[in-house]
């Protein structure tokens, strides 16, 4: 396969078509899609897309489970000029709503299991011109397919900049509401084409022999990123509608899937299953993990059950995935490094930064930062949050607090944000507290994130009833419910005579998190 450079892509895929056409690039529920039918389908949706009037740098919106369809609608887009956003489909339809008005999209392709939601919604989605069913089950919409097929397989040879947006990723936002990461095609090859592959480490090597599993969801950096990856590098790519842990153990044993990218509460449910202890794992070479830290018990019998080699992964939406990775050969149980996240990749620069925004010595606990050709372009119509997170110096600011070592290993303390991340999904507190104090008879409230087995942390609520009120803990998570995506809903709440306040009325959270967290070396689980 041509290991030459390539300039976006749109590039990859046509390159690919030329250097592995009748090879399987995408595997899904029985369908088969060679490289060569990859290129003439995208081509196809691209043409479908100019049809309708779409022009360079107008958005689309995906709101689906992982399809191979979507990976054709994404790529599609990217030949057309056009940028998709994925919608994150566990979100509530007002957030929903929210996200597919913000980008402006006037096509929105929905998914069989949404059908109904868009119903609910399309009055609150009035840019939304049309609607396209990518599996049919509604007839008032158009079906994707037809829509596709309709057009020209040529090719649209429609001029795209290395700098032009690739993709609008969705990120939980600090303030409450989801912010746009902007992602362009230089961001995505400056990861893959970062020096020579022989100077790669071999677990970021790929050959064309490799089966990859996209198992996370394709709204997720860790879903459209890793399926895009594996396209680059001529892999079959076999694609998961969701992630369901007794179908994960299926792929292994029909796909021989030799490397994939999982969450650690995903890990947990894959090897729990009773028929993990006696299965053939032979086939995979690496599974990589990230999003939020693993417990060792659970990394060691990992690596009992699946006996393959283990990378941890840290990185973000907006630094385009993985910057630091911490190898095969430092999983070893009592090695400081273990609790590591690891060394920055070829190409990316880390810098630990006091308040003041210097540097800091090794040791010294300060605020993540890093500087790639893999940092985004910035943050859809929001110059201001795009200033405070990206600086003009390149450096960006991840809210992350952590150290380094002498010997560059960077470890994570806290999280400078108040985010919790429970099952590898980031949730802002504002989010969660703004749907609480909609409730008629809670006067404040505060969210918190508590240590939790299963999904790593676990969302707490802190609330203040008026006067004369009273609710249960069942009542006002199920009064959140219908308001915020169920992942986001407190798992326990708590009631007190009123919150803990810093002198200028700030709540002060981490006098809240702290009974939960004492004794533990770092405030992350």
């Amino acid at each position: 396969m041509s290991t030459q450079k390539l300039a976006d892509l749109a590039d990859m895929v046509r390159e690919r078509a030329n250097s592995r056409g009748d090879a399987i690039a995408y595997e899904f529920e029985g369908r088969l899609t060679s490289f060569a039918e990859f290129d003439i389908k995208t081509n196809k949706v691209a043409n479908a897309l100019i049809a309708m009037g779409l022009k360079k740098g107008d958005r689309v919106a995906y709101l689906g489970k992982n399809s191979d369809l979507y990976f054709e609608l994404l790529l599609g887009a990217i030949k057309a000029g056009v940028v998709m956003a994925p919608v994150n489909w566990r979100l509530a339809g007002p957030e929903v709503a929210f996200i597919v008005s913000d980008c402006k999209a006037p096509v929105l392709f929905v998914g069989p299991e949404f059908i109904t939601q868009v119903r609910q919604i399309r009055d609150q989605i009035p840019g939304v011109r049309t609607v396209i069913t990518t599996e049919g089950g509604a007839p008032e919409w158009r079906d994707f397919t037809a829509w596709r097929d309709a057009q020209s397989g040529d090719d649209p040879k429609v001029p795209i900049d290395t700098k032009d947006i690739a993709i609008q990723l969705y990120t939980s936002g600090t303030t409450g509401k989801p912010k746009g990461a902007m992602l362009s095609h230089a961001n995505f090859l400056n990861l893959m084409q970062t020096g020579n592959a022989e100077d790669k480490p071999e677990w970021n090597r790929w050959s064309t022999d490799d089966v990859s599993l996209v198992a996370m969801p394709i709204f997720h950096i860790g879903g459209s990123g890793w399926g895009v990856m594996g396209l680059y590098h001529g892999a079959r790519g076999v694609i998961a509608r969701e992630f369901d842990p007794t179908k994960v153990l299926d792929f292994f044993e029909q796909s021989g899937i030799t490397k994939l990218f999982m969450v650690p509460a995903a890990m947990q449910f894959v090897v729990r299953q009773p028929r993990a202890k006696t299965m053939d794992f032979s086939r995979l070479k690496y599974m990589l993990y990230g999003a939020s830290p693993i417990p060792a018990a659970l990394l060691k019998e990992c690596i009992e059950v699946f006996k393959c080699d283990f990378v941890q992964l840290y990185g973000m939406t907006e630094t385009t995935g993985t910057i630091v990775a911490l190898p095969p050969e430092d999983h070893v149980e009592g090695l400081e490094r273990m609790r590591s996240a690891g060394k920055a990749l070829p190409g990316v620069e880390i810098a630990i930064l006091d308040a003041d925004g210097k540097p800091l010595p090794p040791r010294q606990v300060g605020e993540i930062a890093t500087r790639s050709g893999s940092n985004m372009v910035g943050y859809w119509n929001l110059p201001e949050a795009t200033a405070a997170t990206l600086r003009s110096d390149g450096w960006l600011r991840t809210g992350d607090a952590g150290y380094m070592d002498e010997d560059g290993y960077l470890y994570i303390h806290d999280r400078i944000k108040d985010m919790i991340i429970s099952g590898g999904e980031n949730i802002y507190p504002a989010e969660v507290e703004s749907a609480l104090c909609d409730h008629p008879d809670i006067a404040e409230a505060a969210v918190i994130g508590v240590p939790d087995d299963k999904w790593g942390e676990a969302v707490k609520a802190v609330v203040v009833m008026k006067p004369g009120k009273q609710a249960t803990a069942t009542d006002i998570i199920n009064f959140t419910r219908t308001r915020i995506a169920g992942y986001k809903t407190p798992k326990s709440v708590e009631f007190l005579p009123a919150l803990p306040r810093n002198p200028s009325g700030k709540i002060l959270r981490r006098q809240l998190r702290e009974p939960y967290w004492a004794g533990k070396d770092r405030r992350v689980n």
